[in-house]
């Protein structure tokens, strides 16, 4: 597979209809929506969850976080969608941040769970290992449209980028990280890891809160240290990226749920300490 990216040069048109294009990213896109919708429907089935009450907060959130991934964006990249407006509407050719896509999908699953009275946590535990999952087979989009790649590599793994997509300064350079590989590859691995809470969650009393915790964490330190191999333009405030600061506040949050809830399960275990 490396030797494929390496010598593939991609076209980010998977068929044309006459003035109609389908383009890769958007399949890519609707195949981690997919696959990931499928792992959260069998996670519901174990723990006994509506699936037709999952499927319609799926699609709240589908909208919540394709709605909040192009809003960050947008707003990352404010001087280019303001020359040109429309293009902000144009998702199918890539622009969807990952932190805009999850703050979306909570702000969208909070409204659901608040609206029927459902256990944040225990939902949001559900949704992770799917999100997860589709962020990882949604980052093959970033592939074919030439995009979230790294610095120029003569690695064997390095993929050509062609002249109109390099960066100014590596402009002579072909080859450069995959760093959406990087991502895909990393998320896959965090898939895993929620995955196996689940399924130890009875003999090790792993929360809702933990798993859920563990989601924003784990995706934070990854996008936080692939992001010094990323060459796109992003502001910087003291030294950082702002994805890597926003990465450090998803850590700390992630700290602060975990802490919280083990503080809360000791009181509950002993109310004495309470007083």
């Amino acid at each position: 597979m490396l030797n494929f990216l390496h010598n593939f040069q991609p076209n980010n048109v998977l068929i044309s209809f006459g003035s109609v294009n389908v383009y890769w990213y958007g399949l890519f896109i609707v195949f981690g929506m997919l696959f990931g919708m499928v792992v959260i429907l069998k996670l519901a089935g174990k723990y006994g969850i509506s699936k037709d009450m999952l499927i319609d907060l799926i699609f709240w959130m589908i909208i919540g976080g394709v709605v909040g991934a192009r809003i960050y964006d947008v707003l990352l990249n404010l001087s280019y969608y303001s020359n040109d407006p429309i293009q902000s509407l144009k998702i199918w050719q890539g622009g969807l941040a990952i932190h805009g896509a999850i703050i979306g999908g909570l702000v969208a699953l909070y409204i659901f769970v608040s609206k029927y009275k459902l256990d944040f946590w225990l939902i949001s535990s559900l949704i992770v290992p799917g999100a997860i999952l589709g962020q990882a087979i949604g980052r093959w989009g970033n592939f074919f449209n030439q995009e979230l790649f790294g610095k120029p590599t003569d690695l064997p793994w390095g993929i050509f980028i062609s002249p109109p997509n390099r960066p100014i300064d590596y402009f002579n350079q072909p080859y450069y990280h995959p760093v959406f590989l990087y991502e895909s590859m990393g998320s896959l691995m965090i898939f895993g890891i929620l995955m196996l809470m689940h399924l130890l969650r009875p003999k090790f009393r792993i929360t809702d809160k933990f798993i859920t915790a563990s989601y924003l964490a784990l995706y934070s330190l990854l996008r936080f240290f692939t992001e010094y191999l990323r060459v796109d333009q992003t502001p910087i405030y003291f030294g950082l990226r702002l994805p890597q600061i926003v990465s450090i506040i998803f850590i700390l949050l992630a700290l602060y749920i975990v802490f919280s809830d083990k503080k809360k399960r000791k009181l509950e275990n002993n109310p004495a300490l309470a007083k």
